[in-house]
């Protein structure tokens, strides 16, 4: 995939990066700009690099003088269980537990993570280092930083992470990629037997034009070689662990899903107005007056959002005079009249989550961790402090959060979806959205539901917190653990779970409409079916549905098809935001929510 050209490049500062700024380095390719000698962040991780080197040559002069060394951890130890052993005092020393720590820990399994999570962990980590706390050198940031402009991205196995001192496993085989072992080791980090392996990456290939064609994969030392040179750092006191302590893959799953989930359940939002004209359902339960009663945010931004995009809608009951509430209640089923109130949990609880990962991805995450600054006002000689940083909780606790408010996103679709397809309830729609003669030898999208039900169940399962699950490991140093990777990576799976359940509910309301439509005639002439009876908002999906899929408008209405192609292109259409983001272009932006407590009004 190119890199946008329109896209300007990202200055990291350990600051203010945002979660689109992740996704558009992730997905997008956009440029990062390398950490330069001047800078306000070059300034602090010179500071903390430099008190780092101070320690390890003072280390050093007092070991000549007979003096005991001072143990740090970090810096002159061991790991975990280990850190209680004799500290070194040999400066060498200090580089080989570096590369021994990444060696040692780069021991994932599993399937090779997805390019993008692997790009998101990357700008993520770079961006954390560069605040100037973890005592590593800018060569160290600009590293990660050139392999991302490269497009050099570390093979890492998908499984390992007990998100404990942040995701070890991960951050470790990236971590090997872009090191290499000291001069003293004279081969001790090659694998015996595996021809020398020290980690794997893709690279691009280019054609003649320099166009990348694609991606291969090859050993660290051939991706890393650029300008005749092997470009891998021997690494230095603390900056081993600096780079694979932290729970950064876990906080690249959750920005990728949020983004994900954003545009889900905006998606989701667009199928309950669509089922609600195809099962000429009642506006009733949208009205604000109701909501406005029971003030959550997200709940009022649903029903906004949906109550405008079947404005001036003919299929929509529109509450005549004549019509009377008592003997005729204006009560559809509860997964169309609660949709508000089951979908604005989900804006609330992504509204949280984008307020965690905001001040995730721009803090300090490793152990120990170094104030050196006068500012800091850390009163004593040692400036490394060992805390817990690392751990994934906060990320895990609210990925749990999301996986159950998706997962109830999902389940409430799929009973909309049987309600399109049951003849009993579908208010004059025929049975599976098939119009079978006689015989009834057509079954329609009858499965599309059993598909559905199908993933839901498959969300329950997945929904199971992460969070509450701890195994203690490392001689019980690391005696309670978040999972906060595993929760990353369910959170993943239900996002896309979740998006073909809403993609099938999104079909099946088609279908429903064209059926409904087709009987809409006056006068014995056809009319152009946005002119006839569909909302301001849903007139815009259909003719984005016409444009981005013409298709789908194919498939017959009187016998079956194979409806495989016709699912897939329609998860394509929500995954790529089209819909969305015709609404907004049909003056309808989307309500959202900042917090529990603020909803977000559009402008316009």
């Amino acid at each position: 995939m190119p890199r946008d050209r329109e896209l300007l490049s990202l200055t990291l500062d350990g600051h203010s990066l945002t979660v689109e700024d992740v996704a558009t380095v992730a997905r997008r390719y956009r440029p990062v700009e390398e950490i330069a000698p001047g800078s306000p962040a070059y300034a602090a991780i010179m500071e903390s690099a430099r008190w780092v080197e101070e320690i390890v040559e003072d280390n050093a002069r007092r070991a000549a003088e007979g003096q005991p060394a001072r143990a740090i951890y970090g810096i002159n130890t061991g790991f975990g269980i280990h850190a209680a052993g004799q500290p070194f005092v040999d400066p060498e020393m200090t580089r080989q537990v570096s590369r021994k720590l990444i060696m040692s820990h780069a021991v994932g399994v599993g399937e090779p993570l997805d390019e993008e999570v692997v790009r998101a962990a990357m700008v993520i980590r770079a961006n954390t280092l560069a605040k100037g706390r973890s005592g590593v050198r800018p060569v160290v940031i600009n590293r990660l930083i050139q392999m991302l402009n490269r497009q050099i991205t570390p093979v890492i196995p998908r499984s390992g992470s007990l998100g404990s001192s942040g995701d070890l496993t991960p951050l470790s085989h990236l971590a090997l990629v872009i090191s290499r072992e000291p001069e003293s080791m004279a081969g001790e980090s090659s694998a015996p037997g595996f021809d020398g392996f020290s980690g794997e990456a893709a690279v691009p290939i280019t054609n003649e034009t320099g166009h990348i064609i694609g991606r291969k994969v090859v050993p660290a030392q051939e991706a890393m070689t650029w300008d005749g040179e092997d470009q891998r750092i021997v690494l230095r006191a603390k900056e081993g662990l600096a780079l694979n302590n932290g729970a950064t893959f876990s906080a690249a799953l959750g920005v990728l899903a949020l983004l994900d989930a954003e545009n889900l359940v905006a998606n989701a939002e667009i199928a309950v107005a669509m089922t609600l004209e195809a099962l000429q359902g009642y506006r009733d339960a949208f009205l604000p007056q109701i909501h406005h009663a029971r003030p959550h945010p997200g709940q009022i931004a649903t029903a906004s959002n949906v109550l405008r995009m079947v404005e001036d809608s003919l299929l929509v009951d529109p509450g005549h005079v004549d019509h009377d509430p008592v003997l005729q209640p204006p009560q559809d089923a509860y997964s169309l009249r609660c949709a508000p109130q089951v979908i604005g949990v989900v804006r609330e609880v992504l509204a949280r989550l984008r307020d965690v990962l905001t001040r995730e991805i721009n803090a300090a995450t490793d152990n120990p961790l170094i104030f050196v600054r006068p500012e800091d006002g850390l009163p004593r000689e040692y400036k490394a402090i060992s805390g817990g940083n690392f751990h994934g909780e906060v990320i895990a606790s609210e990925l749990d959060h999301l996986k159950i408010a998706l997962t109830e996103l999902a389940g409430i679709s799929e009973r909309r979806t049987f309600w399109l397809l049951d003849a009993n309830m579908s208010r004059g729609l025929p049975s599976m959205l098939v119009r079978s003669g006689p015989s009834r030898i057509e079954s329609g999208l009858m499965l599309a539901q059993y598909v559905a039900a199908s993933l839901v169940s498959k969300c329950k399962t997945l929904a199971h917190p992460d969070s509450i699950d701890s195994i203690p490991s490392s001689a019980n140093q690391e005696d309670y653990v978040s999972m906060s990777m595993n929760a990353g990576l369910h959170t993943r799976e239900i996002v896309e779970n979740v998006t073909a359940v809403i993609a099938i509910e999104l079909l099946t309301a088609l279908t429903a409409l064209r059926h409904r439509l087709t009987s809409l005639r006056r006068d014995g002439t056809y009319h152009p079916l946005t002119e006839v009876a569909l909302g301001r908002g849903t007139q815009a999906v259909w003719a984005a549905l016409q444009d981005a899929a013409p298709e789908l408008f194919e498939i017959p209405l009187d016998r079956d098809v194979i409806y495989y192609p016709y699912l897939r292109r329609m998860i394509e259409v929500v995954q790529s935001g089209a819909l969305v983001e015709a609404v907004r272009e049909a003056g309808i932006p989307f309500y959202s929510v900042r917090s529990s407590t603020e909803l977000v009004v559009p402008e316009g």
